[in-house]
């Protein structure tokens, strides 16, 4: 057994699947305020990160400011997405917000293939060094700052949610949405909001991965990566968004392992998360961390 291929392996499953967890935190962030499963969530991944390399390549703006300005504009954009396309659904039965969403999905990935092209971009270069030795490991630069990145925002959105008012906000949103309203809360305002950030987390994720593997619109295919993610962890759990995203991770790589070194499939990287997906919804459809809705007739 190859001993270093699979730490390497494992390594990379931890970095990647801490990417997936911050991305399934945006699926998680819009279900808890809205009890909408946002399909269009790989497409604002893709979006963030053609803006930002627009940004690097046509207007030669350095990194610590593109990253920033391009953060801003999908702050913007996913306000701007819940004012027009789906304030107007309030009301509206969820599987019709739902269609709206892959409708949305299917607009975004056109209007990028048709701004930017369809062929793979590669990211400017930021860091000098682009691999660190730890432990006689080649690390990418990349994947220690998404590290980091990832925990900072992981963080972050545990102090949201717990401290913060509109975390509290949301929080009481997601438990019902009346009772929020009798209590003077903005019930438009924090669904605006939920999408903002939610927007805002998907296009750092987005950067980071075309940091290491280039812009195509093959970035959007994240969105449905990371879908067995949420629901292992939890549809409307922050944690097990987290949790469920390292699992995942780790899972594709560990597939990737035994695949290479044993089954020689081709391609079971790709589908283990399904498996995993269908195994999940047949023993545990709520998620390790979900909330189980018990309806008595």
């Amino acid at each position: 057994m190859n001993t270093q291929l699979l730490i390497q392996l494992l390594i990379n499953g931890l970095v990647v699947g801490t990417l997936y967890g911050v991305v399934a935190m945006s699926f998680v962030l819009i279900y808890k305020a809205t009890q909408v499963v946002n399909f269009a969530q790989g497409e604002l991944l893709l979006v963030g990160a053609w803006v930002c390399w627009a940004l690097l390549t046509k207007y030669h703006v350095p990194f610590w400011l593109g990253m920033p300005i391009t953060l801003v504009f999908m702050f913007v954009l996913g306000i701007a997405i819940q004012i027009v396309i789906l304030r107007p659904m309030i009301g509206e039965p969820i599987i019709s917000v739902i269609m709206v969403t892959i409708g949305l999905s299917t607009v975004l990935q056109a209007l990028m293939k048709w701004i930017f092209g369809i062929n793979l971009q590669p990211f400017p270069q930021i860091f000098q060094t682009k691999l660190v030795n730890i432990f006689g490991l080649q690390v990418q630069t990349v994947y220690i700052l998404s590290l980091v990145v990832s925990g900072l925002m992981m963080a972050g959105m545990a102090w949201f949610f717990r401290v913060s008012k509109y975390g509290l906000a949301m929080r009481a949103t997601a438990f019902n949405q009346q009772v929020a309203q009798s209590l003077g809360i903005s019930v438009k305002s924090v669904f605006a909001m939920a999408w903002a950030i939610s927007a805002t987390v998907s296009a750092v994720a987005g950067i980071v991965v075309a940091v290491v593997n280039g812009v195509s619109s093959g970035l959007a295919a994240y969105g449905i990566k990371v879908f067995p993610a949420t629901i292992l962890g939890g549809l409307d759990s922050v944690g097990g968004a987290v949790l469920g995203g390292i699992i995942i991770g780790l899972l594709e790589n560990v597939a990737h392992f035994v695949d290479s070194e044993y089954l020689h499939w081709g391609n079971l990287f790709e589908i283990a998360p399904f498996y995993a997906l269908i195994l999940i919804l047949m023993i545990k459809p709520y998620g390790l961390f979900g909330t189980k809705d018990i309806e008595r007739i």
